[in-house]
């Protein structure tokens, strides 16, 4: 027991010993920076909320009031009637409005989960394993980054056409598991793992794929909510007009971008459209923030 501790111990049994005072941390700026710093924010809120609110508010307009000049944000006589139109309109096709409803969600659902697993366990083996050519296989993913989607569809329908994936689901599913953007963002995220975690798991008997379940995909949550996210928005607002053609494939996207160019008469269902496509999307961003955002501020993990 070193000098210190007999000193602390002899002062809690004599009843001489003092807890220290913690001070509390003041911030320091004035009333008036924290009035200023919060209408800010509030200017912020309403200039990214405005967008949202006014296309929710002219899918709920009648015809004539869509072409009213100035236009006015708030519906004066709301309705649905643009919404039961649109659904009209779908039902004269010979394909029905589930069927593309569930091309959507089928696209959706199997090229995030499979684009999920496939980036998580490729930046797992690049953020934790050496081996020779990891590091220019990244530096590769990295510049796939910078290209337009526009630069490399001629080259993407070329090979897609030469695997016989031309209208069929897979021409979208199979490039969405190839996203170089989940990739990037999964290792970056697990590089800041600590090893002492994984050499732990290990040491007690577990194996490479129970450390990938079990140990590094629960603390790298916020990552893979956030690729979730920027997935599920890439795929749902995807039409893949360029390699789907039969109408019984078709995604609700490219459906509804046809009833969209219907004209003047058809601009109710054009703002009903619009609330459709940007829904899921907003609910699956609403339903993972508070996920990411509790997760990242409980696992602070360090070496």
């Amino acid at each position: 027991m070193s000098r210190k501790q007999r000193k602390l111990e002899q002062q809690i049994i004599s009843g001489t010993y003092k807890k220290k005072k913690i001070k509390r941390r003041v911030a320091n700026r004035s009333i008036g920076g924290d009035i200023f710093l919060y209408l800010f924010l509030l200017l912020m809120a309403v200039l990214m909320a405005y967008p949202l609110v006014f296309a929710i508010n002219a899918a709920l307009k009648p015809l004539d009031e869509l072409f009213k000049f100035p236009p006015k944000t708030f519906a004066q006589n709301p309705t649905l009637d643009n919404f039961t139109d649109l659904f009209v309109t779908l039902g004269k096709s010979w394909v029905t409005f589930p069927r593309y409803v569930f091309n959507t969600v089928f696209v959706t659902v199997t090229g995030t989960a499979g684009h999920l697993i496939i980036a998580s366990m490729a930046a797992f083996v690049l953020a934790k394993y050496d081996f020779p050519g990891g590091r220019t296989f990244f530096k590769l993913v990295t510049v796939a980054l910078m290209f337009s989607p526009h630069v490399t569809m001629i080259p993407n329908y070329l090979l897609i056409n030469k695997l016989g994936w031309i209208d069929t689901y897979w021409a979208v599913i199979i490039p969405a598991f190839g996203s170089s953007m989940g990739l990037f963002l999964m290792k970056q995220f697990m590089e800041g793992l600590p090893m002492s975690l994984i050499e732990a798991a290990k040491i007690d008997g577990a194996n490479e794929w129970r450390v990938f379940a079990n140990i590094v995909m629960p603390n790298v949550k916020p990552a893979w909510l956030t690729l979730i996210i920027f997935s599920v928005q890439n795929l749902w607002n995807n039409g893949a007009n360029a390699y789907i053609y039969s109408e019984e494939k078709k995604l609700l996207p490219l459906a509804l971008s046809q009833i969209q160019s219907g004209g003047i008469a058809r601009t109710g269902q054009a703002a009903a459209v619009t609330v459709i496509m940007m829904s899921v999307p907003i609910i699956t961003f609403v339903l993972s923030e508070s996920q990411i955002l509790e997760t990242m501020a409980s696992s602070g993990l360090k070496e």
